[in-house]
């Protein structure tokens, strides 16, 4: 045997040996057991590191023996997928960082455009590439690459559909209306803040020794938090929806610039024997070890991102990270649904409120008429029976196989032997109201979102086209706000819009200080106020209520508005003029002041 082919006998072996423990480090649950997952990580990292060195040693021989440049892509490829599962095990920002810079390598290289036509496998290959760079770039927010992505990854579809007509493409061409229709719905009012939280934008300098001052008899640390929705046809890519995307990127810390400046991936001529390998990491160097995380910030919380799980598979995610929940933390769970209430189906409806002076009779007309529909109480006076906790549930599957993706507020009781941060964005949120006084230890904090949207434009208050209003107020206040009131992306003057993030930036700031001096705070809130994400969640919850209650006359019904428990303190109600005051500016500056029902200042 010529020791050119024993060369490419020790590759393909090391090639077996890498691909059977990617498979086991694949397979494993994205929650839990977070010791036994690092181990496999680390031996699946090494097999990689011992492959890549390898044909980094050995490159010419291997390509005289017949390598594919694909092949080295591929490699690279698997990289880039284990460093995207890590990081949606972790969270930590370096992971997802790190697959972009090997997937940004993969195609400034070319590494798959050397392929044939005629090999069908490789160009399926080529498309889960496309697919994977495509959702990192998605949660990096690269918009520019997204765009490019999507050209590239339509063509290359369209492409393999002309070349190989035996084959159905079907699936692929659903991915591509995904992505398309993904990115005209969160790019339809450019982020010109990020969602993610940011120092320079969240972190307000008036209120800012109100909070490093403030502690409270308890005081918990936010670790872990459970993220799902399902809404039918509901905006998506991949396994990550619209709903659980903006949820995602509100509960992470946004990089420093310094942090996503990688050294430039240069190509390489196409012999595939010139390759600089100098830079940090990745196909570049495969440098496993670097530190690549911003010391300036703590780290993120985990985050369970389930898509479309059965009941019992939610119940038991909750579970696992309940038991693996440090002492002194506390868990966030993020429910996205439609629901049924009672025994009558209650539809997302569409209602828009408008001008005080227009459509003040058309508003209270709907709300009469709604309050004959089928919505029951959910029993504003606090009293409730055992019963209550299983007589309302949300859909968190196709409706074909009912107990299964019936999830019921009951089922969430006994969760709450360890502290609970809830948030629901359903039809029927309001009949969680009943874990309230139930719990079986730690008072949950319950943040519940109206039973019906409110918009101008009713074509606006479909969930499934345009996301959760609730959520988008929570992750996005002033783009909800825009979209509420009909103000599209087009019609946004970027000065004015800037000013508009200003007037809610001091609002919060103020809100802020009265949060960390008010001698009324329930502990439940008290004990997650040092920590940022929480409250900018809470600010935005009272900005949210805020909103819609003035939007509506007032005579609407509780049904239009989101609802906390335990009560906030009295200084916070939309009524009061420290609140009121920021919608009247707000709504005075974009000039839809005629919409709100406002007293006067």
């Amino acid at each position: 045997m010529s020791q050119d082919e024993v060369v490419s006998q020790t590759f393909r072996a090391l090639i077996e040996s890498a691909d059977r423990k990617f498979a086991r480090v694949r397979d494993l649950p994205l929650y839990g057991h977070r010791s036994q997952n690092q181990h496999y990580f680390q031996k699946v990292f090494k097999a990689y590191m011992r492959l890549w060195k390898y044909q980094q040693e050995n490159r010419a021989k291997l390509v005289a023996s017949g390598l594919n440049r694909w092949e080295i892509g591929e490699i690279a490829s698997r990289i880039g997928q284990l460093y995207f599962n890590q990081y949606m095990r972790t969270s930590e920002a370096r992971f997802i960082v790190e697959a972009y810079v090997f997937y940004e390598a993969i195609l400034s290289r070319k590494y798959f455009e050397g392929a044939k036509v005629k090999q069908l496998g490789v160009r399926f290959k080529e498309l889960r590439f496309y697919a994977r760079f495509l959702l990192v770039s998605l949660i990096l927010n690269r918009i520019e690459m997204v765009k490019f992505l999507v050209d590239r990854f339509r063509d290359l579809v369209d492409d393999c559909n002309a070349n190989f007509r035996e084959t159905n493409f079907k699936e692929w061409k659903i991915v591509v209306q995904e992505i398309v229709r993904f990115t005209k719905v969160d790019t339809a009012f450019a982020y010109i803040r990020p969602l993610r939280y940011c120092a320079m934008f969240d972190s307000h300098a008036a209120s800012l020794p109100y909070v490093a001052r403030f502690h409270a008899k308890k005081v918990l640390k936010f670790t872990d938090a459970i993220l799902t929705s399902y809404h039918r046809n509901e905006v998506k890519f991949a396994e990550l929806t619209l709903d659980t995307y903006r949820m995602l990127q509100c509960l992470e810390w946004e990089p420093t610039g310094s942090f996503y400046q990688k050294r430039p991936v240069l190509p390489n001529d196409h012999s595939g024997a010139s390759i600089d390998h100098s830079g940090t990491s990745g196909v570049i160097d495969i440098n496993f070890v670097a530190d690549m995380t911003d010391p300036s910030l703590p780290p993120n919380p985990r985050k369970a991102v389930l898509y479309r799980p059965s009941a019992t598979h939610l119940l038991a995610v909750i579970a696992t990270v309940c038991e693996e929940l440090p002492p002194e933390s506390i868990m966030l769970l993020y429910l996205s649904a439609s629901g049924k209430a009672g025994h009558s189906n209650v539809p997302q409806g569409e209602h828009s409120g408008g001008s005080r002076k227009s459509s003040s009779n058309k508003i209270v007309s709907r709300i009469s008429q709604k309050q004959n529909s089928s919505i029951p109480e959910y029993h504003v006076n606090g009293k409730k029976e055992s019963s209550d906790c299983y007589e309302n549930y949300l859909w968190l599957g196709p409706r074909g196989n009912w107990d299964r993706n019936n999830l019921y507020p009951g089922d969430i009781l006994p969760f709450t032997r360890r502290p609970l941060f809830l948030i629901v964005d359903s039809n029927i949120s309001h009949a969680f109201k009943v874990i309230h006084g139930a719990e079986k230890g730690e008072t949950a904090a319950l943040l519940l979102s109206p039973l019906r949207p409110a918009f101008k434009d009713p074509s606006s208050a479909d969930t499934t086209q345009y996301g959760s209003q609730f959520t988008f107020f929570l992750t996005a206040p002033l783009q909800a706000f825009c979209q509420m009131v009909g103000i599209s992306s087009s019609d946004a003057n970027v000065d004015i819009y800037n000013d508009a993030e200003s007037i809610l930036s001091t609002s919060f700031s103020e809100w802020e200080v009265l949060l960390c001096t008010s001698t009324s705070l329930d502990l439940v809130w008290a004990q997650v106020l040092s920590d940022p994400f929480l409250r900018r969640v809470i600010l935005r919850f009272i900005l949210c209520r805020c909103v819609l209650f003035h939007f509506f006359p007032p005579e609407a019904s509780e049904e239009y508005l989101p609802v906390c428990l335990p009560q906030l303190p009295s200084c916070f109600s939309p009524k009061s003029d420290v609140v009121q005051s920021c919608v009247r500016r707000l709504a005075n500056h974009l000039g839809v002041a005629d919409y709100f029902h406002l007293s006067d200042a």
